[in-house]
């Protein structure tokens, strides 16, 4: 009987010993893996609001083609000192004609020129919106790509556990029934795994949310499939800060936009100088006489021509000054907007730097340290437990350190990638591209 006895714990060691063992596997599902360039590209092709806004661009870029063209010239016709009963008869009064006549309007020298700047940059401020909005886009397609990519990896965690609870829980319902174990502990082992259950529950839930999320940036059915995603090496940036910080303020498309406003205002601020000067009004009259033939002053009726300039008179000087206010003040606003942005770009790098190498350092700590510390201990703990030295909640214990190490692993490294697409956002260009992890 002891000798069965022997081998039933020791099949039951060598069972453990197996199945902690077990690598843990990079996927979750037989589907192919997804390619975040692919991604990148569909939602910047296919995004509602990357279109709206390439729209709205385009709008004013037509508004800026009118911006330097005139006012359409008037035509005039007219019968000039007819009488009011006989208004046809044009061959009594010398002053009788019909008069065809044509106007146009000029803006005082130089309004055109800059209408057509202030028009100009407006719309180059927005075309560099559009930018900014890929580039957002993409920030946001990178942060859900390396989420699901941690999601997966959790839950190839949890599938490995579940499967060493459960056979935990046949190990000591076996020892139980031999009266080597205690009831408590299968009620224990119970208990984690129902844990894990509920928290396998909730990451297919996450999951499903991010690739909701995804198909919405990329502007598809929300219940597509997104595939897995392949295994990748953490990236260094070499740059500093203020590398870095140089980079930003010559490629954010933000940067970018903000200057266009800023010169926008500035070319309005000349405009409004120039609005004390008159605009002008050209016209020219071409009479038609007839013959009169009188007593009193006979007319040869000959056709005579008017030439003439009108101009208003800038004389609401408070109109004006308000106007020069205006563009004084837009230009206050864009320099200043465009200050505050570059102070947060400076305070996003320094602080993202400081994240990432925080989490590169955790992940170098779990790889080197940590997780091969908790494979040792849960090694330990089933030869301790197989010769009766720890109990089952300790043997427990190693297990779920191992694994809460491992979540800890992935999600620094999903923490990492995360933000270094922030960094790339705040830049405005790609630092760096995640390589493939060596091979062991």
């Amino acid at each position: 009987m002891k000798i069965a006895m022997k081998k039933v714990r020791a099949s039951a060691l060598l069972l453990l010993f197996a199945l902690a063992s077990l690598p843990v596997k990079s996927e979750v599902k037989s589907a192919p893996a997804e390619d975040l360039h692919l991604l990148v590209a569909a939602a910047v092709t296919n995004n509602p609001e990357v279109k709206s806004s390439e729209a709205r661009w385009k709008m004013f870029t037509s508004k800026a083609k009118q911006a330097t063209a005139l006012d359409d010239p008037m035509l005039m016709l007219k019968l000039q000192s007819v009488s009011p009963t006989e208004p046809w008869v044009l061959n009594r009064d010398p002053q009788s004609a019909k008069v065809i006549g044509l106007s146009q309007q000029l803006p005082f020298w130089g309004k055109r020129a800059l209408r057509q700047e202030v028009a100009n940059h407006e719309a180059e401020s927005w075309r560099w919106a559009v930018e900014e909005r890929k580039l957002e886009l993409t920030r946001m397609v990178t942060e859900s790509y390396y989420q699901i990519w941690g999601i997966d990896k959790e839950l190839a965690v949890l599938d490995k556990n579940l499967k060493l609870l459960a056979d935990f829980v046949a190990i000591t319902e076996l020892k139980y029934s031999l009266g080597q174990g205690v009831q408590q502990d299968i009620f224990k082992a119970g208990l984690e795994k129902s844990r894990m259950l509920e928290m396998q529950i909730s990451l297919q839930q996450q999951r499903k949310s991010v690739e909701a999320n995804l198909n919405y940036l990329l502007h598809r059915s929300g219940n597509t499939s997104v595939g897995t995603v392949a295994d990748f090496a953490l990236p260094q940036v070499t740059l500093s800060p203020e590398q870095l910080y140089t980079t930003a303020t010559e490629r954010r498309p933000q940067v970018k936009s903000l200057t266009s406003l800023v010169l926008k205002s500035e070319a309005s601020q000349r405009l409004a100088e120039r609005e004390k000067y008159p605009d002008f009004t050209l016209s020219l009259e071409y009479m038609f006489r007839e013959p009169v033939s009188t007593t009193m002053a006979p007319d040869p009726g000959d056709d005579m021509v008017t030439l003439g300039v009108t101009f208003n008179l800038p004389y609401q000087q408070e109109k004006r000054r308000e106007m020069r206010s205006e563009s004084g003040y837009e230009r206050i606003m864009a320099n200043e907007e465009l200050n505050a942005l570059k102070s947060s770009i400076s305070l996003t790098i320094n602080e993202t730097l400081v994240q990432m190498e925080r989490r590169r350092k955790l992940v170098e700590l779990y790889k080197g340290g940590i997780i091969p510390q908790a494979e040792q201990s849960l090694e330990s703990a089933l030869i301790s437990y197989q010769v009766g030295k720890v109990d089952f909640l300790t043997l427990l214990d190693s297990r779920m350190n191992l694994f809460n190490a491992e979540r800890a692993l992935y999600d620094s490294q999903v923490e990492y990638m995360m933000k270094l697409a922030q960094l790339e956002a705040a830049t405005g260009t790609e630092l760096a591209t995640p390589s493939k992890p060596p091979h062991p």
